[in-house]
């Protein structure tokens, strides 16, 4: 049990007089109000209006943690705040070192999630627009995976859609085979491009590409093949990428997949009375059922509200995203049985997915209960300019093109500190190094927010970076390596003894990875366990600084070689959550 849930834990046993009310107990972020603090008092204080430090005081009388705190304070409004006893803490130190989760519970219900992510499409390269939606999504299927849940990984990828008869179109017409040999999706991209242009302009062109499509549709043999073969292409180049940056999936089913299920879900919108005709559209309006401003079927003008409207299938006959996304959710549901669908993508698809959402729990209300859906959404890479990032010509930034030039940057970076290095040992480095600063200046800030992509500040081996915390745990294992160099012996499973200030900090800043790892997925931020690494690695450079390792001798020396493998472990743990590796040398 973690230090918060025994605490917690304790909590329920003093508060349970005042009747039922959730014990919230968190880490304290400042050494002056304790190791951790709960504002329960206040919350039970307005409940019944009285005075909230004597209700945090009635609290303490009640609460039975002499054993691991110091006597209880009451700060501010009627905060309490625990310190933590050394001895006691120490002893819980002890049990941590053996674990191999490394304090994070097991937990109490294990559920299944489905996990959207990544999502490119067909005869497209992938470009800078998708590192926020693989990485994310990687980041959080490895964390809820290591806590102990059920995770599915999916790969939407988009595979069927209008473009498909231009694309069919200038195969046969533009197609350059030596091209295509050399780089299948940029040619696909090529003439995708070409014959798109030339539609706007050309009506002939464009019934021409119609054509095509409608004899894809329709099961047109040469047209099916070629559509095959792009996917084909498509799918060894994406493939290339997620071996690259270590991204894997357990499932990759295109829209094409659901098609034959298209139908079937327009019949029973209409049938349930869900969807209605509108000018020779089906469409989903608002049942009236919550407030407008809630309502992702209505939309404010000067005017006041009107109908917003989620079309489900177009006046033509054709579905779009939202009849296509309807009929994966009822796939999934009946393959998986998931507690959890996540969709993790661009801040811009938010009212699609408010629709979508509302439409399912109209359509499946006796399911609306049983499954979340989840929509994570994250803002924008910018560039210098606070535009969306682009190449200094201003086309869209290639994935592979970025990868590149981050592992040609770091290797510049690593061969100045060791220019005598070998070059593949650089080589290797800059890769572990390159891919691991943008996966992080991906991850490190909040992920609703803009971030610039700076290469410098990324890079840095200063601030909160990931080579920085790189190099913290190739220092620590430069000390292991010093230590078998000098002979150094201890007994590993002696007493652990913690006595400086520095020890005790790093020991409950380790202590804390059980706590920040569950609290990763109630919001899916991954922002939240890459700010504790960085906060746990200055932790241990602090400590490092102050108590000398390999010079200390006895009970000392073993305590804090224990907090040195013990610092490695949670950073090797933690960025391996993030999909960062770890260099064994810088």
């Amino acid at each position: 049990m973690t230090i918060s849930a025994l605490l917690e834990s304790k909590l329920r046993a003093a508060t349970a007089s005042f009747g039922p009310v959730e014990a919230r107990v968190q880490a304290a972020t400042d050494a002056r109000f304790g190791d951790y603090q709960t504002n329960i008092a206040m919350v039970l204080a307005k409940q019944q209006r009285a005075n909230p430090r004597q209700v945090a005081q009635q609290i303490i009388d009640a609460l039975d943690v002499a054993e691991m705190c110091a006597p209880l304070e009451i700060a501010g409004a009627g905060f309490i705040n625990f310190r933590l006893k050394p001895d006691w803490l120490a002893q819980h130190f002890a049990q941590f070192l053996p674990d191999p989760r490394l304090g994070v519970p097991q937990p109490e219900q294990t559920k299944t999630l489905v996990i959207d992510f990544s999502s490119p499409n067909v005869a497209k390269p992938m470009h800078v627009g998708h590192i926020r939606s693989t990485f994310l999504g990687d980041a959080l299927s490895r964390i809820a995976e290591f806590i102990g849940h059920r995770v599915i990984r999916d790969n939407h990828i988009g595979d069927w859609g209008t473009q498909f008869g231009m694309i069919l179109l200038g195969w046969k017409t533009e197609l350059n085979q030596q091209a295509l040999a050399a780089d299948p999706l940029l040619e696909m991209e090529r003439i995708y491009k070409r014959i798109s242009a030339r539609c706007k302009e050309d009506p002939t062109t464009l019934e021409a590409a119609k054509l095509e499509l409608v004899k894809l549709q329709s099961g047109d043999t040469e047209n099916l093949a070629l559509w095959h073969e792009m996917i084909r292409l498509s799918q060894v180049q994406f493939d290339t990428v997620y071996r690259r940056l270590g991204v894997r999936f357990d499932v990759t089913l295109g829209e094409s997949f659901y098609n034959p299920q298209l139908k079937d879900v327009v019949v029973q919108l209409r049938e349930r009375g869900i969807a209605r005709e509108s000018e020779g559209a089906w469409c989903v309006f608002s049942d009236q059922s919550g407030k407008p401003e809630d309502d992702p079927f209505l939309i404010k003008d000067k005017d006041g509200w009107r109908d917003n409207p989620a079309l489900v299938q177009k006046s033509d006959g054709a579905s779009n995203y939202t009849t296509t996304d309807l009929a994966t959710i009822e796939y999934r549901l009946k393959t998986w049985s998931p507690t959890e669908i996540v969709y993790v993508t661009d801040g811009r698809q938010q009212l699609h997915f408010r629709q979508l959402f509302a439409i399912f729990r109209r359509w499946h209300s006796e399911l609306a209960a049983t499954v979340r859906l989840a929509h994570v959404w994250f803002g924008a890479v910018l560039g210098d300019d606070g535009k969306p990032f682009k190449t200094r010509s201003g086309d869209t930034v290639k994935l592979v093109d970025l990868l590149d030039e981050a592992e040609e940057r770091a290797f510049a970076l690593v061969t100045e500190k060791n220019p005598e290095s070998p070059e593949a040992d650089r080589r290797e480095i800059a890769r572990v190094v390159g891919l691991g600063a943008v996966k992080y200046a991906d991850l490190l800030p909040n992920r609703q927010s803009d971030y610039v992509f700076a290469w410098e500040k990324m890079l840095s081996f200063q601030g909160n970076t990931a080579p920085y915390l790189q190099y913290s745990y190739v220092r620590i294992r430069s000390i292991f390596r010093k230590a078998q160099e000098l002979g150094t012996v201890t007994d590993e499973k002696g007493e652990v003894q913690l006595a400086e200030p520095a020890e005790l900090s790093l020991a409950k800043k380790l202590l804390q990875f059980g706590e920040i790892l569950p609290q990763v997925l109630d919001d899916y931020r991954p922002n939240l366990l890459a700010t504790y690494l960085y906060e746990l690695a200055s932790t241990f450079h602090s400590f490092f600084e102050s108590c000398p390792v390999l010079k200390s001798e006895g009970p000392t020396l073993r305590t804090r070689l224990a907090l040195c493998d013990a610092t490695a472990r949670v950073l090797n743990q933690g960025l391996g959550l993030l999909g960062i590796e770890v260099p064994e040398r810088m």
